[in-house]
């Protein structure tokens, strides 16, 4: 058993001088979806997020993607649910599973993480994937195994840490027995992934090649 608390971003969106535009996600004709951020002439960002709220959620179950991450400093990709009250309860209360984090400038690990509904929830419980090789350039798979009773994170197959419940003391509390919505997004700086410095490439891309729901 491994969980260990991280740092809360600024928005999960990566936010600062980052503007989301749809330009910014396209279809390659490949089957794939590319999630693009540029740097643009005058200094900004613009990148993208999608989302299924208000057209799928789930409670439950097996949830995976096959993603080709960026690397770069400040780069931050992360596939993510979020609970479908959020509207109406906010966040923390709605609460969030991190399927997959990862920071561009630390290619060799990416993160599983719960939150909500508090007040431990910028930290959060979860932990981290460490690889051999670089899970950037080219497909892995990110999975998150969600019962009513724990959530398991997984890379390729692997399970690297799971969260009971029971782990969860109060006053802390489980935000996790409502319906969630999926998001992928490419965010850029935040106060987890920094800023981009000359070293950062742009465009940088986030590829999906499938993402898969399978319900108890």
């Amino acid at each position: 058993m491994d969980v260990r608390p991280r740092r809360r971003r600024l928005g999960q969106s990566g936010t600062g001088a980052v503007h989301r535009q749809p330009a910014n996600v396209h279809l390659d004709g490949h089957g794939h979806l590319v999630i693009t951020a540029i740097k643009n002439p005058d200094g900004t960002y613009t990148s993208a997020r999608i989302k299924t709220q208000r057209r799928f959620s789930f409670r439950y179950g097996t949830v995976s993607a096959r993603i080709d991450l960026p690397a770069g400093q400040s780069l931050w990709p992360a596939f993510w649910l979020l609970g479908k009250s959020i509207q109406r309860i906010g966040w923390p209360a709605c609460g969030e599973i991190d399927v997959m984090e990862l920071l561009g400038n630390d290619t060799h690990t990416a993160y599983g993480h719960i939150h909500g509904p508090g007040p431990r929830n910028d930290t959060g419980y979860g932990g981290a994937y460490h690889s051999t090789a670089q899970l950037t350039g080219s497909f892995h798979v990110y999975t998150a195994r969600w019962t009513p009773t724990a959530v398991t994170f997984l890379v390729d197959g692997h399970a690297y840490v799971t969260v009971h419940r029971s782990e969860v003391k109060a006053p802390n509390g489980w935000a996790l027995d409502q319906p969630m919505f999926l998001l992928l997004n490419l965010a850029v700086g935040g106060n987890w992934g920094g800023n981009p410095n000359g070293s950062t490439p742009f465009p940088a891309r986030m590829v999906v090649d499938w993402v898969r729901v399978s319900k108890p």
